[in-house]
């Protein structure tokens, strides 16, 4: 079926109680929008917000989407869908005033055949009524609305029905592969006709291998058409080397093209045993892996292509080459995303199953739409080379009971059915799965080790009060916990149904598992940032461990404050206005790296050169809040004016045997670094402006340096655009990245400044913002504050060719000016 773009010309209104009166009167607000449009990134945050931190203190709502269409004669014969990629939290869609269809889940795509209901020759009408209203439904930020793309698809007589087409790598070596291309045949004609299938693989437009095959097609059925194809010399894609394959099938009759389809393809394979681990392209690969959730920061829900990308990009850049979708079926977008950065990826189904996490959240439905949702995944994803694992599910309270265990087998069963070349998991958490063996757990582990203390108070409802109660998953108590018999006997049913035992936070079992389960592989699912170190150990030195996903590689809104350091003895999991960041990530939401990744990048051997961190000096020996996904309140910065000095609590992070701090020049000495000190060398340092250096040594010889160096007084803006040339569809992203230095260029994250962005020509502002977790702006907003340092713009382009004049001021600075080209696409 040809697919078009069905994105422009929507019309947005609030529903809910009040709805019919206010358009009766023509008071209803009316906003017309170019798709996707997450209504609730535009609610204004407060207190009272039934969902708190859990969705960052963002309500939800009702929202109705409209648009009208013209259809035309020729339809008739034709079948006409609309694809739905993603509306939050369900959807009723009406054509013509008829309900065509209906969407329970919140994060799958769904089809809506048009063809009843529409009149010919004439304008149609679509209207979705979006209901995000019961809350609180999730533990993360949602959106609320159709925040992913909206095609609209239409086959003739004899079309490729939706995801019709399925591309499978049978074998691969260097000089030779062969692909099977496997595809659906539809026809909804009366008479009987004889077509072509043709297939063409191309590579970078040309063709490289093709095949032609006679099929005759019967009245209103279905055929299936398979080509068994050799390519030679293939080019493999893998996470280093992401070579992409595009596959082009034609169906012809009489000389004419009924239909024609692409789609992107990867040649690869993939092999899992416990003696070699995860292998693509017969080479062990291990990952290094980070959970991240649909968001795209600033911008909301709302996906866009290149939002999808600049963050797979950057998470690529930091040392990551795998991510787990957390926790439901990932976009598109996404998906191409990860294909063309060579990103594997772990698809998952559902945060929950049966079991309410949240009073209104999926658990309600999942009975009768589980098979629904993981056939659609399945569709969305076989094509997609960088997709390697499906994850059934992300801490199930249900799991480690005997009916779990029969759904875990059941999904992992119907998923095997659908696509045999990939594997299944499901991040398990002790926690949650002990189930009613957590009582004599609990008050075994208390009489061993001492009272478990939550580690916050006020709002427990959801996320708040599990995660508040993760800190028993630490240190010698945690490993006590991980390889209890209890736990063991819990996590046997989902462990033994699933190919790869996956596990959240608890890295103590990853050796016991392959002792229990010798023909198992064992991945962490959801690990701690700080864990990293002792747990890419095990990775290295046990090839049934796969890697690790930790959480979180990408900052995200919702389950606010889980990271956040309370130096007013505010507490975390206590729902705290106005936060509305986890402020967990490697990289903050901005896309700024923070610390830790830097460290990570080392432990993974990526980076040679060393790195230097210094605890915030105006926190330094203040008293603050932890819970276990925080690491160290640190940044990169050497700029700390009124504290000369004073002590600066400074570390190193090296892959060397030893490293030696200098300031201005001076030695302050050398200290052993390496893997047998966690990659970390520490200083007390008195503070004093200039360069602070870091040398890493092995074997006496330097391997790299690395400095910090003192801003000057002088304030400046430095801004950049990751692009200056969009396309002229609407769609096309801008991001500026602003952010302060001295007349040098050195970059001040002490300072601060109120910096406004003003956007004319042929675009627009469509988000703007600072990494600060617990700011009360609206990304509406065309003036923000820095963090750190930071802010950025997010501008987007028009439909018209022209120019974007980007201008960005702040107070004793002088303007910056930016001017991005909109072209239309050749």
């Amino acid at each position: 079926m040809i697919r078009k773009n069905f994105n422009r010309n929507w019309q947005v209104t609030k529903g809910g109680s009040n709805a019919a009166a206010a358009a009766f009167l023509g008071t209803d607000e009316v906003h017309m929008v170019h798709l996707p449009y997450d209504a609730m990134i535009h609610e204004e945050r407060t207190p009272e917000v039934e969902s708190g931190a859990q969705t960052g203190f963002y309500p939800g709502g009702e929202y109705i989407y409209q648009k009208s269409f013209f259809a035309p004669e020729e339809w008739k014969e034709k079948k006409v869908l609309l694809e739905f990629e993603g509306i939050y939290q369900t959807a009723m869609v009406y054509v013509n005033g008829a309900l065509a269809a209906t969407s329970l889940y919140g994060y799958w795509g769904f089809y809506v055949e048009l063809n009843s209901w529409l009149n010919y020759g004439v304008e149609n009408k679509v209207k979705v009524i979006a209901s995000n209203s019961l809350a609180p439904n999730s533990r993360w930020y949602t959106g609320s609305g159709i925040y992913r793309d909206v095609k609209l698809m239409v086959g003739d007589r004899i079309h490729i029905p939706a995801d019709g087409v399925r591309i499978t790598t049978l074998a691969q070596e260097e000089e030779s592969a062969v692909v099977e291309v496997a595809v659906r045949l539809e026809s909804i004609s009366r008479v009987r006709e004889k077509v072509h299938v043709e297939v063409f693989l191309e590579k970078e437009g040309a063709v490289v291998a093709s095949d032609r095959q006679l099929d005759v097609m019967y009245p209103e059925t279905e055929e299936m058409s398979r080509h068994i194809i050799c390519i030679k010399t293939p080019k493999l894609w893998s996470c280093d080397t992401p070579e992409l394959y595009q596959c082009r099938v034609q169906i012809e009759s009489a000389g004419a093209v009924l239909d024609e389809t692409v789609e992107n393809f990867g040649i690869r394979t993939l092999m899992l045993d416990a003696d070699h681990g995860l292998r693509l392209n017969g080479k062990m690969v291990k990952l290094r892996g980070t959970c991240i959730h649909h968001d795209n920061g600033i911008l909301g829900a709302n996906t866009w292509k290149e939002a999808e990308e600049r963050r797979i990009r950057q998470l690529k850049e930091a040392g990551f080459n795998s991510i787990r979708s957390s926790h439901h079926p990932m976009s598109k977008a996404m998906l191409d995303a990860c294909d063309k950065y060579g990103m594997l990826v772990m698809d998952e189904i559902s945060d929950m199953w049966t079991v309410h996490k949240n009073p209104h959240d999926f658990a309600l439905h999942f009975r009768e739409c589980w098979k629904e949702v993981a056939e659609q995944m399945v569709a969305k994803d076989y094509n997609h080379p960088s997709v390697a694992l499906y994850s059934t599910g992300n801490e199930i309270s249900e799991a480690g009971s005997e009916a779990g265990a029969m759904i875990n087998r059941n999904m992992c069963n119907r998923i095997h059915e659908l696509d045999h070349t990939r594997y299944t998991t499901m991040g398990q958490n002790g926690l949650m799965s002990a189930g009613v063996r957590l009582g004599p757990l609990m008050q075994e582990i208390m009489e061993k080790f001492g009272p478990v203390q939550a580690t916050g108070e006020g709002n427990q409802e959801g996320s708040n009060g599990f995660n508040s109660f993760m800190s028993l998953m630490e240190g010698e108590r945690g490993e006590y916990f991980a390889t209890h018999p209890l736990l063991t006997e819990a996590l046997e049913g989902c462990s033994s149904s699933s190919d790869i035992i996956g596990l959240n936070y608890l890295t103590g079992r990853h050796v016991l598992e392959h002792e229990l389960h010798p023909n198992k592989t064992v991945v962490g699912t959801e690990t701690y940032p700080a864990d990293i170190v002792r747990l890419w150990g095990i990775v290295k030195r046990y090839p049934h461990v796969l890697g690790d996903f930790t959480w979180i590689g990408y900052d995200y809104l919702g389950e606010a404050g889980c990271g956040i350091f309370h130096y007013d003895d505010s507490v975390n999991f206590s729902s705290v206005f106005p936060e509305r960041t986890a402020y967990i990530g490697d990289l903050d939401l901005i896309g700024y790296r923070r610390p830790i990744s830097y460290l990570r990048e080392i432990v993974y051997g990526l980076r040679k050169e060393p790195y230097l961190a210094v605890v915030r000096m105006n926190r330094a020996h203040m008293k603050c809040s932890k819970t276990p996904w925080m690491y160290k309140d640190n940044i990169a910065s050497w700029t700390w004016p009124g504290y000369e000095g004073k002590t600066a609590f400074v570390d190193i992070y090296a892959d060397a045997e030893e490293a030696e701090l200098f300031l201005n020049g001076h030695s302050l000495g050398k200290k052993p670094a390496g893997e047998e000190h966690e990659f970390t060398a520490s200083f007390e340092v008195p503070y004093a402006p200039g360069e602070l250096m870091a040398v890493s040594y092995r074997e006496g010889k330097e391997i790299g340096r690395f400095s910090l160096v003192t801003a000057g007084e002088e304030v400046q803006l430095c801004a950049e655009a990751d692009k200056k040339e969009l396309r002229a569809d609407g769609e096309d992203l801008s991001f500026i990245t602003v952010k302060l230095t001295d007349s040098a260029g050195i970059e001040n994250l002490n300072a601060s400044r109120k910096v406004s962005v003003s956007v004319k020509g042929a675009g627009r502002l469509e988000a703007m913002g600072s990494a600060d977790p617990k700011s009360l702006g609206s990304y509406d907003d065309s003036e923000w504050e820095t963090y750190d340092g930071y802010v950025m713009a997010v501008v987007r382009a028009g439909e018209e060719e022209g120019m974007i004049e980007v201008t960005i001021a702040a107070q004793g600075c002088e303007d910056r000016n930016i001017c991005i080209e909109v072209k239309q696409e050749k």
